[in-house]
């Protein structure tokens, strides 16, 4: 068996998770190994939905201008119920989300989260596979096979198991995976169609019995290029896979008799509003779903996310976005671990924030997937930001301050963004996305003469927190802001003060994934002190 030299973080699984769990490591300057089984990228369109909330964290990371150039809009759904139209669904949104809905193929994300990655010189290792590890307390060992057949044992700090519905990590950790199966199949493919149904939109259509309940359905959702749609519909009999994985988990693409372009077109021919013909089909596949979550995120120095950890039916477009937040949520972490500057409990809280995301995410999509959307009681702009995953939050987090009263974002929650903000240097206005762009925690102190929070930010940090000030609507300009070394911002028109009900003086601390840890209001240097000691190590100068 070959031997390597240790690296900090082994990443099993090059997917839109353990891509951006790599990613965000070596952004922060973590070394890192990525590896992947397969040989070479699938060329399929599996996840196609990209929710507001991920285009947000990926403006955090740097990398949404490729995707904006890659993706289409997802406008709203058309919905047919047995031939005769329902009314539109319109995805609309407060002005105050920078993002809107889209559709991007798994294989162009993947793509593009790939060149991101090799920003910092770190490329997949393909054809290599984990195939079991042991840990300790001061780091964990690996056995991967290599494409040359050999083994290679590495020692890493952390291992991150982002390897899919049938895990190795998962599997090696001894984890429980509780759930089923659900007993439909069903078709995907990538095709294009000639109908003129509005651009941008999604189709639903399906079919009632005599007691009501669907016998048929067709679901469509734009793709890049003119006319083109990833469908999924039911399987019919003689492409039935009927098989069981061996390990019992039966969900995601299956192997046997793919479907071709005739089979699709059938079904085309029962559902589709108009008349329309397929053509140039990419790929197609059998897709069987299940609905399993488990019952801890990682033990240890292993953790796990994405479909390692939880999986459910595609309702909603929640599965890939999900585990990308769990990558995210978890990259920062074990970057101030890797530094030796994170508190004991910071690691601890990636299971503590996500499992529960997750189970919610699994019991929303099979209520979502048995019984509609319209199953849930909240009103439709709730709905919609929810679907949009911008209502996800950690008020129950072991790291985050008790939320408190009051209106406005609290501790736990998504630190919403805001236009508006100006500066003497910047011609226009500049929005709070723009400020918190690829930075770590961010101190928003929002009023004057708060210059001892700055200092007592740095020094509980060792450095790692920067801070902005915000001045109140109506601050004259030549309003000394603080230390020199301060970046101020004019809120001219109050829009910070409305989004985040806000009054001077407020301080606001802003993790890395974009959550308020703490909001002080008045803020005094011994409370932020009390906070910051939940996150960092009592000693964490680099």
């Amino acid at each position: 068996m070959g031997h390597s030299s240790t690296t900090d973080v082994l990443v099993a699984g090059a997917g839109p998770i353990g891509l951006t769990a790599a990613a965000e490591l070596r952004r922060r300057g973590v070394s890192c190994r990525i590896v992947d089984r397969l040989p070479a990228p699938l060329p399929f369109a599996k996840a196609v939905g990209i929710q507001p909330r991920t285009l947000e964290i990926w403006d955090r990371m740097g990398m949404v201008r490729a995707v904006l150039d890659a993706a289409v809009p997802m406008r709203g759904q058309l919905t047919y119920v047995n031939g005769a139209e329902q009314p539109r669904i319109d995805l609309v949104l407060p002005p105050e989300v920078p993002y809107r809905f889209a559709a991007l193929p798994q294989y162009e994300t993947e793509r593009i989260l790939r060149e991101h990655l090799g920003r910092w010189g770190t490329a997949v290792e393909r054809g290599t596979e984990l195939v079991s590890f042991s840990q300790d307390a001061d780091g964990v060992t690996s056995r991967l096979h290599t494409p040359s057949g050999a083994e290679e044992e590495l020692r890493t700090r952390y291992l991150v198991g982002c390897d899919g519905a049938h895990s190795i990590v998962r599997k090696g950790l001894g984890l429980s995976f509780e759930g089923g199966a659900l007993p439909e199949e069903y078709m995907l493919a990538d095709v294009a169609v000639d109908w003129d149904l509005p651009y941008g939109y999604s189709l639903r259509a399906m079919h009632l019995d005599g007691a009501g309940a669907v016998d048929d359905v067709l679901v469509c959702i734009p793709l890049p290029g003119r006319g083109r749609y990833r469908m999924s519909m039911k399987v019919p009999p003689e492409l039935s896979t009927a098989q069981q994985a061996a390990d019992g988990v039966a969900h995601g693409l299956q192997s046997g008799r793919v479907p071709q372009l005739a089979d699709i077109q059938t079904v085309l021919d029962r559902l589709s509003p108009t008349t329309t013909t397929a053509s140039d089909i990419r790929w197609s596949s059998v897709f069987r779903i299940s609905h399993r979550i488990v019952d801890r995120y990682g033990h240890g120095r292993v953790f796990i996310a994405g479909d390692a950890a939880h999986i459910h039916p595609p309702t909603g477009a929640q599965g890939m976005n999900t585990g990308i937040q769990d990558a995210w949520n978890l990259a920062w972490k074990l970057a101030l671990a890797v530094e030796g500057a994170a508190h004991p409990g910071l690691l601890p809280s990636y299971d503590a924030e996500r499992r529960p995301v997750g189970e919610e995410v699994v019991g929303r999509t099979m209520r979502h997937a048995a019984q509609g959307v319209q199953s849930d009681p909240e009103d439709a702009d709730t709905l919609m930001l929810r679907e949009a995953q911008l209502l996800v939050g950690y008020r129950a987090s072991p790291v985050v301050d008790p939320p408190g009263e009051g209106p406005g974002p609290r501790p736990g929650d998504r630190a919403p963004d805001c236009g508006g903000l100006t500066s003497p240097i910047a011609a226009v206005p500049l929005r709070l996305a723009d400020l918190l762009r690829e930075r770590e925690h961010v101190l928003l102190l929002y009023g004057t003469g708060l210059d001892e929070l700055a200092a007592t930010a740095r020094e509980s940090s060792g450095g790692r927190v920067e801070t902005c000030v915000v001045l109140p609507a109506g601050t004259p300009p030549d309003t000394p802001a603080g230390p020199a070394v301060l970046p101020a911002y004019h809120d001219t028109g109050g829009e910070f003060a409305r989004v985040y009900a806000a009054e001077p003086p407020t301080a606001v601390l802003i993790r890395p994934d974009g959550y308020l840890g703490a909001r002080l209001s008045p803020p005094t240097p011994q409370r932020l002190a009390a906070h910051l000691a939940t996150v960092f190590a009592p000693d964490a100068r680099p």
